[in-house]
């Protein structure tokens, strides 16, 4: 079945109800430093992951024209020990974004100063090159938000393991709501439930941002999560970069 963008806008609406990582495990706190809780009035509302020492990659639909702030450092939300805040100078949407399709749903924030490295706080590597990433390769989703649809929140960062989806079994779940060209499908007992805009981790290189999923099945090999692939992206990431520094 092939959704109407109403109806998948409907979705997308209610699949980003901060709904966090499901079926997870806790991770180890500061075991992923370049975790970003991004936040407005002090409430998590996306998750994020820092590419520089100045640049966050999130989800586009993230962001609806307000002011956030980016939390580095962190484990447990409800804690400051080891976290630092930091304002957002600007904000770099796709400029091909589309919020009904959710297609090209990648952005870039510059914060307002630049980030002190430690082993709390670290970049993460970013592909160099336009690549596809195996089927069954096993990566790893992080992230904070409600621990299912209608459960309480996690607080603390959780993590859980994934499998690389094929683009064609994909495309057969998702129908023409899935663009081979610049998304990718995972699934797994456990994973992101559309907590946006965090990464997806192969090894130790981030490789797609969090975008969407169906929250009601979510996370299944029926509904598959779906997530924006960093390759295509790297020249414009790069010219971003480059302009504003």
């Amino acid at each position: 079945m092939t959704l109407s963008i109403p109806d998948l806008y409907l979705l997308f609406l209610s699949a980003h109800v901060d709904v966090g990582i499901v079926n997870g495990t806790e991770a180890k706190p500061h075991s992923r430093p370049f975790m970003v809780s991004l936040q407005k009035n002090w409430r998590h509302i996306c998750g994020g992951f820092l590419i520089s020492d100045r640049f966050v990659m999130t989800a586009a639909h993230c962001w609806k024209e307000e002011n956030l702030t980016a939390v580095v450092g962190a484990h447990d939300l409800r804690q400051n020990e080891g976290s630092v805040r930091i304002g957002v100078k600007s904000y770099h949407m796709h400029p091909d974004f589309n919020k009904c399709t959710f297609e090209n749903d990648i952005m870039l924030l510059r914060l307002e100063k630049e980030i002190e490295q430690n082993k709390n706080v670290m970049k993460i590597s970013i592909p160099k090159k336009e690549r596809d990433i195996e089927a069954d390769s096993v990566c790893r989703v992080a992230g904070w938000g409600r621990l299912n649809f209608e459960g309480k929140k996690s607080f603390r960062l959780m993590e859980a393991e994934v499998k690389i989806m094929n683009n064609t079994e994909c495309k057969n779940k998702w129908k023409d709501n899935f663009s081979a060209s610049q998304m990718m499908c995972v699934y797994g007992d456990g994973g992101s439930c559309s907590d946006g805009g965090g990464p997806l981790v192969c090894g130790d290189t981030a490789v797609g941002v969090t975008s969407f999923g169906d929250p009601k099945i979510c996370n299944s090999r029926e509904r598959p999560e779906v997530y924006i692939k960093i390759s295509p992206y790297i020249e414009w990431i790069c010219k971003v970069i480059a302009n504003v520094e």
